[in-house]
This record gives structure tokens, sequence and C-alpha cells, in this order.
């Protein structure tokens, strides 16, 4: 049985049949964390976007495990330039995997990565429907609402992580608008309470979810371990 593990903010594990992918990895620097980047051994490293609280550990994570990282094209050449190991794809594209794959989809954000004062743009951010362990999980990453969302739905969702921070990301209202075009079985709402601006209230978001879709909201505490199961699950502190 795959499991899912918030590392925090944006930061997922995947683990199955000896398989660890890392999701967006901010580990070091991140307030929210429970662990240390040098704790994780990923077999994949996957990037929704160029920002830094996105990339994180990747870079130092892909050069000790030989994990390579998968991104988009332009942000997966920058960090190739850094030393890591790295697959470009695009939207559209899918790329196989130790133990899956992963299709890019369309995302609305921006997507630059900061280097001290100085800000360079590796192209776009993306989605990710990462099918694993027999299950589809569709990663947001940081972006808006926006309709297309219905397409992706079409793909078969089982798990929707889903940003509701607002200020920079879909806030908790347009998030449920968003479950209702993806359909999931089971939303986990990410990107908040890491720094005041996107402070939210998750037990109200899981109440209005719960009653607005037929989704089940799974709220994780960063350090938890979500065991994928059917029909609900189960979870374990890490």
């Amino acid at each position: 049985m795959p499991t899912l593990r918030f590392i925090g903010h944006s930061a997922f594990i995947l683990e199955g049949e000896g398989n660890v992918v890392a999701i967006d990895p901010f580990i070091t620097g991140n307030p929210t964390a429970t662990i240390s980047a040098d704790e994780i051994n990923p077999t994949t490293i996957l990037l929704t976007h160029a920002h830094n609280d996105h990339v994180g550990d990747s870079v130092e994570l892909s050069k000790r495990t030989k994990a390579p990282i998968i991104a988009t094209f332009e942000l997966a050449t920058y960090l190739s330039s850094k030393g890591a190991e790295t697959i470009g794809a695009n939207h559209g594209g899918t790329v196989k995997f130790a133990g899956g794959s992963v299709k890019l989809t369309p995302a609305w954000h921006t997507s630059s990565y900061q280097e001290g004062d100085t800000f360079v743009a590796p192209g776009v951010p993306a989605g990710m429907i990462v099918t694993f362990a027999e299950k589809k999980f569709y990663f947001a990453g940081d972006t808006c609402l926006f309709l297309d969302m219905q397409l992706i739905g079409e793909e078969g969702i089982d798990v929707a992580v889903l940003p509701i921070g607002d200020h920079f990301t879909m806030g908790p209202a347009d998030a449920i608008r968003a479950a209702k075009f993806l359909r999931p079985r089971v939303v986990i709402p990410c990107h908040y309470n890491t720094f005041p601006a996107i402070e939210q209230d998750t037990d109200e978001f899981k109440k209005k979810l719960e009653e607005e879709t037929s989704a089940k909201a799974v709220i994780l505490q960063p350090g938890e371990i979500w065991e994928v199961a059917e029909p609900t699950m189960t979870a374990a502190d890490g």
C-alpha cells in the first residue's frame, strides 16, 4: 500500500515498493518541516515550478542519491547546470520513473528562482498527474483556479493535492471549486500556514468541501503519513 507523507508547505513524499518520490522538497528553511533533508533518500524528484519554496533541496538530494529531477525543460536544464540529474519535459508529456509516471499539466502561476538578489526565470509552472502504485495523484502545484481542471478530472484522479493558502495561490473557496472540476475521491490541502500571509482554517475548509462535494478532505500535519487506502484513509505520525 503506498503512503504519502506531508513534509510541510507543498513538500510531500510518495513511497511504495521501495520507490521514494519527493515532490517539491522544500525542507531546509521550511519553518513547518519536522525532518532534515538528509533523512530522505528519493529515487525520483518531481518539481512543479522554479520558486525557491518548491525547488528547495532538490539539487542536493539529486547529487547525493542520483535521483533524477523531473521538471519542465527550462527548469531541468537550469538545475542540470548546478550538477543535478534531470529529465526535462513539458505540458502534456508523460515521463516514466521508477515505480510510476508523471504527466505534466498547465498551471497558472509564475516561475522564477532567486539567487541572492537576482531572479532567474527558468520556464513556466506545471501541475503533475502522478501515477504511482495503481493510484492517480494530482499535485496542482501553485496555481489559481482554471477551467481546464475539468480536463484533468477526466484522467480519473484519486487524490488531489491542492493549495489553499490564498494570496499567492487559490484560496479555500476556489480550491473547493477546483475539487468540483476534478472530482477526486480525496482532497489534501497544502501551501497554507507556512507564513502569516497564507494562514487558513483547515477545519472550516474540510467542513465546506465535504458539504459541497463528494470528496473527503484529509488534513495532514507536517510529518504525518497517510496510507492510501480504499475507500478512506488511515494516518499515523511520521
